[in-house]
Formats: C-alpha cells, sequence, structure tokens
C-alpha cells in the first residue's frame, strides 16, 4: 500500500504497465513508448463537500481499473513505485 493520502477529490493511480511492445521485430525502448492511460484506483480523497454542505460521493472505488488521460494529473514515486495523483474529474471511465 502506498503512503499517500490524497486530499479533497483527488484519487490516488498506480499505471496498469502493458506487455513490451514489439513492432516489425524492433523493441522499443521505455523512453519512446507512451504512457499507458489505464490505471488501478489505488487510494481515495477525503471527499469534496457541495456548496449546499451535501458530501461528493466518488464514482469509482479502490481496486477499480480507469482510463485516465495521456498528459493529465501529478506523478509521484513512492520507493520503487510510480503512483498519479489526479482530479475525480481527470478519470474518463472504468474499465469493466
Amino acid at each position: 500500500m502506498s503512503q499517500i493520502k490524497p486530499l479533497g477529490n483527488r484519487v490516488l493511480l498506480k499505471r496498469v504497465e502493458e506487455d513490451e511492445q514489439v513492432k516489425g521485430g524492433i523493441i522499443i525502448p521505455d523512453s519512446a513508448k507512451e504512457k499507458p492511460q489505464e490505471a488501478e484506483v489505488v487510494a481515495l480523497g477525503t471527499g469534496k463537500k457541495a456548496d449546499d454542505g451535501s458530501e461528493h460521493v466518488f464514482a469509482v472505488a479502490v481496486g477499480d481499473r480507469v482510463l485516465t488521460s495521456k498528459y493529465g494529473g501529478t506523478e509521484v514515486k513512492v520507493g520503487d513505485v510510480d503512483y498519479i495523483l489526479v482530479d475525480e474529474d481527470d478519470i474518463l471511465g472504468i474499465v469493466e
């Protein structure tokens, strides 16, 4: 488990790594690969309150696989694991 607790309506994600891509027999180095857009929800923030005082309910849950925008969020590294901290609004959908 991570050592990061998101605040507000933020969500902590861990990218789901794809298998090594081989195109035409050429191995593509990590630096040239696109970042995967699929990630797993690791932790949810503390929530957000609306102007009327009601609590916001997250549409995602810990363990969900989601799609994110390609360049959205803030990358954070804890130990050897790379995480992304995004607003819930930056999550495009849940992969079922």
